[in-house]
């Protein structure tokens, strides 16, 4: 059994962690709590930048669904036109290769190797500009020099010398927070009280956030995770769709920091999983796919950008999406729309000039004075439609606010 199995056991399937992991956990703990609190007394200085923060992150090691997430909001915020960039460690790459400077700004050309699976998945699905380093602070300011006016630090949490405008942080909506305990012995990487203090928190998947569900805030939003086509890893072969596999046997490869939740989801749709678990950010190899049995090969998506070089053509990737129920879609971007005060650097998606938060007849409206156009905010959430906004007569009054 690997390391990677058996702490998997200890931290979420109630095996009793040894005595050396439980007296590791307070020490861990304390280390955690007096980082903090440097970091809140000014001791250890955190740098705040010129545009508004968003970071994503969790409580607990790995596997919560925060690439899908950092997907799905960085589309969400350029939809409302703003200019966004994502941030990351760039988790999985190489210290050798093409990086050569401290900032690497992803682009079509990279690697897995060289910029981390996510960095490179994130940039792919979102199409927006992706900044990986070691120093987040100067990887954000390199970000906005570029022109970004909205930061999404992705697996940011507790990367506190960023200084931070919203947090978010995800829960695996089936395994929780584990036994409930700190690193080593359990899964937490701080106390599962730090979920009080974000502005959100977002259960992933399905299940009721098992563990401690005491310590999850009764206000967690819901997050799913849907993928129905599947695409050929090495890109020739036409798409297909998950279902049609139904009733075959397959080999299902994982390399992520939830595999069980890939393999129930191939299961669900009707699939006889073979699964093959493989370490978070497993850097693959030819022979990671070579199976006995000459059957399809389905793996995820983030491990599909690592394994195009050389996957066979019976691989295939299942992308999934994030997904939320319209209430708690429209909760989540209300709380970070205010929280990060996002609507004052909104511009307009025609003339990209400067919009004006106004009351009108009809509830707030952002006026955009040179096109004459008042884009109607909805439950908090503006709709940056042409097709939406209300032409205004040059005698409006809401133009001369």
């Amino acid at each position: 059994m690997s390391l990677d199995v058996w702490l998997q056991q200890v931290w979420y399937e109630r095996a009793r962690a040894p005595w050396w992991l439980r007296i590791c956990s307070p020490v861990y703990g304390a280390v955690v709590r007096l980082r903090a609190w440097l970091y809140a007394r000014g001791w250890l200085q955190s740098v705040r930048v010129a545009v508004p923060v968003i970071v994503v992150g969790n409580v607990t090691v790995g596997g919560t669904g925060k690439t899908p997430f950092v997907i799905w909001l960085a589309g969400r915020l350029r939809t409302l036109g703003l200019p966004v960039a994502v941030v990351t460690r760039g988790y999985g790459r190489s210290s050798t290769g093409r990086v050569t400077t401290d900032i690497l700004r992803v682009d079509d050309s990279c690697r897995a190797d060289e910029v981390g699976d996510e960095a490179l998945l994130i940039r792919r699905r979102s199409g927006c500009p992706v900044y990986v380093s070691r120093d987040r602070v100067a990887a954000a300011q390199a970000a906005i020099a570029d022109g970004a006016r909205v930061v999404i630090a992705d697996d940011g949490l507790q990367h506190l010398r960023l200084a931070r405008t919203v947090e978010i942080a995800l829960v695996d909506g089936q395994r929780g927070l584990g036994n409930g305990a700190l690193l080593p012995a359990g899964p937490l990487r701080e106390d599962a009280a730090r979920l009080g203090t974000v502005a959100a928190v977002v259960l992933t998947g399905s299940g009721p956030g098992a563990g401690p569900s005491a310590s999850i805030p009764a206000g967690a939003l819901r997050m799913g995770l849907a993928g129905e086509l599947l695409q050929a890893v090495n890109g020739v072969a036409i798409d297909r769709t998950l279902r049609s596999f139904a009733g075959q046997r397959v080999h299902a490869v994982a390399g992520i920091g939830n595999p069980g939740r890939f393999f129930a989801a191939l299961r669900a749709a009707g699939l006889d999983v073979v699964p093959h678990r493989f370490p978070d950010h497993h850097r693959y190899a030819r022979w990671d796919l070579q199976f006995d049995e000459d059957l399809p090969v389905i793996m995820t998506e983030k491990d599909a950008v690592k394994c195009q070089a050389f996957a066979p053509a019976h691989c295939w990737c299942l992308p999934v999406s994030a997904a939320f129920a319209a209430a708690d879609e429209r909760v989540l971007l209300r709380r970070i729309l205010m929280d990060a005060r996002l609507l004052d650097i909104l511009a307009c998606p025609l003339c990209k000039g400067p919009l004006q938060l106004a009351d009108d007849s009809s509830g707030k409206v952002l006026v955009c004075r040179a096109d004459r156009l008042a884009f109607p905010v909805r439950d908090g959430i503006p709709v940056m439609l042409e097709e939406e906004a209300r032409q205004l007569e040059s005698t409006d009054p809401l133009l001369e606010r």
